[in-house]
């Protein structure tokens, strides 16, 4: 009698207990579906936003950083003209702070490219369609500003960079609207802002503002 108690007491333990892990199980799957679904959510967004930040790229960064490197290799030749040529102690500044903001942004874009796989535009590369589109100086352009000196140097160069800066912007502002990668977009915002006060600055300059 005493072994069937102790044996039906011990299936009745074990029943319940087993109902109990069933339960747990069922609440703990329950807790990890729920927790699956938000880190499902939260796992695939600031994850994917995440990657897209640091990581991926599209054609339209790309395209930024191919476009922009020989942007700025031109602009930083006319800031070297200026150091020799300019006149205006304001127009040596400003070129020297064009110079000092841009070479670093090339070795940057320069950077994204080699890690992307892909090209890296060569020294003497140049666009010609960016002429219109981008504001690049072309070589009669560039060979007459060469030529100048003094005052006239001066104007030559504010007129020639304003053109050449609002390329520059409109170039960004085409990254801010279509890129996706986080740093490029930063530069992006980063060159709308400094390249667009000092426009404002150099038509200051031209007397224009």
């Amino acid at each position: 009698m005493t072994s069937k108690r102790s044996l039906v007491r011990r299936t009745v333990a074990v029943a319940t207990a087993g109902a109990a892990a069933v339960v747990l199980a069922a609440c703990g799957s329950s807790d990890d579906s729920t927790t699956s679904g938000h880190d499902g959510h939260t796992t695939k967004s600031p994850s994917a936003s995440a990657s897209a930040s640091q990581g991926q790229h599209n054609a339209a960064d790309v395209m930024f950083a191919q476009g922009m490197i020989p942007h700025h290799r031109q602009a930083v030749e006319m800031a070297d003209l200026a150091s020799t040529r300019a006149q205006g102690a304001q127009v040596k500044t400003l070129a020297e702070d064009i110079k000092k903001a841009q070479d670093p942004e090339i070795q940057t874009l320069s950077g994204w490219l080699t890690s992307w796989g892909e090209d890296v535009p060569a020294e003497d590369a140049m666009d010609h369609s960016m002429h219109e589109s981008g504001g690049m100086m072309t070589a009669e352009e560039m060979d007459k500003l060469e030529k100048s000196s003094g005052k006239a140097f001066d104007t030559a160069f504010l007129e020639m960079m304003i053109k050449h800066h609002e390329g520059a912007v409109a170039m960004a502002k085409s990254e801010q609207t279509d890129g996706v990668y986080g740093p490029a977009k930063k530069m992006a915002d980063a060159i709308v802002t400094s390249q667009s006060a000092e426009i404002t600055q150099m038509n200051t300059l031209l007397g224009k503002n």
